[in-house]
């Protein structure tokens, strides 16, 4: 089968990486005569309207008996926010369509979490040698307060972790550092504050027909693979070939004990604190009565109160 690859582009991802990463596949795709189209997102959620447009007029789903003309093939290079826009725009015109990715952003989580090279040259190889798509789990949710819903490929988190994102997000000092490649230095330094300023929180949670009640929880995530924060090993139990969710809740502990759970967390012995606890399920309902800050794939989804239910859906990958 002969592919026509429509490479969506977000050059601006892991501090302008996707620049580098395109610019490196475009010139090894001119040395080998593949046949590609290139679009590149100008502002915020371009890639919505890109993917849509797409999506409406030149995507199509797999068919592996169609040889007779080029297979037009999704190919998104950016990070795990760009994916994650990418899918739920598909899935939300209900279009069921192969995607190949290239990771270009500062964590790359999903590509840790399937398996995938974050290399470019690798991961082209991958794409190109790739006979068929590949059925992955992903995260869907609803949430029933704010009516709302979407998809997510890493994981969906309240607290810490959502916190740290809003205050990165909202930085003034982001879009300075950004310009000259120090964007991390800002992540640090909402890690920091929010460490001390975060304070527990009560939530309610369903799992496997079972009821469980933390009255202090710090960080609440669901995921479907080990990784999230750019490589954090999270979840170590969670595969993403399993059928079923992964949900971890860290309580509020006090500050001194801290560095000890981050030294237990490089060692990958984090589940042997009390103040963690694991839990698994085919799906998950999460009840926040207090409004906190909310997550998904490192996007915000707001602050408020939460009634969420998680489940797991697929969607195909070029890989």
């Amino acid at each position: 089968m002969k592919f026509h690859y429509y490479l969506l582009v977000n050059q601006a991802a892991g501090g302008g990486n996707g620049k580098k990463v395109s610019d490196q596949i475009c010139s090894l795709m001119k040395q080998q005569n593949y046949s590609f189209t290139t679009y590149l997102t100008q502002y915020p959620d371009h890639e919505l309207e890109l993917v849509a447009e797409l999506a409406e007029h030149t995507l199509r789903p797999f068919d592996s008996e169609s040889t007779k003309e080029y297979f037009p093939l999704l190919v998104v290079i950016g990070g795990d926010g760009t994916l994650h826009q990418v899918i739920n725009q598909l899935k939300m015109m209900g279009k069921e369509r192969p995607i190949a990715y290239i990771p270009a952003g500062s964590g790359n989580d999903f590509a840790r979490g399937i398996g995938l090279p974050r290399e470019a040259e690798q991961a082209f190889q991958r794409i190109i040698h790739t006979t068929q798509p590949r059925s992955v789990n992903i995260l869907t949710y609803e949430e029933a307060i704010q009516e709302r819903s979407g998809i997510s490929v890493n994981n969906i988190g309240i607290g810490l972790d959502a916190a740290i994102v809003h205050r990165t997000n909202h930085s003034v000092t982001k879009e300075n550092l950004n310009k000259y490649n120090l964007g991390s230095f800002s992540y640090i330094a909402s890690v920091i504050h929010v460490l001390f300023k975060q304070k527990g929180f009560p939530i309610l949670i369903e799992a496997n027909g079972q009821t469980y009640h933390y009255d202090k929880a710090f960080l609440c995530t669901t995921t479907n693979h080990p990784y999230f924060g750019g490589g954090v090993g999270i979840a170590p139990m969670a595969d993403i070939n399993k059928t079923t969710l992964d949900l971890v809740v860290v309580e509020r502990l006090p500050m001194y004990k801290i560095a000890w759970l981050i030294f237990l967390l490089l060692r990958k012995k984090h589940h042997l604190s009390k103040y963690y606890h694991h839990l698994s399920g085919t799906k998950v309902r999460l009840v926040s009565p207090t409004p906190q800050f909310s997550q998904a794939d490192g996007e915000e989804l707001g602050k408020g109160p939460y009634d969420l239910a998680i489940s797991l859906t697929t969607q195909l990958f070029w890989c």
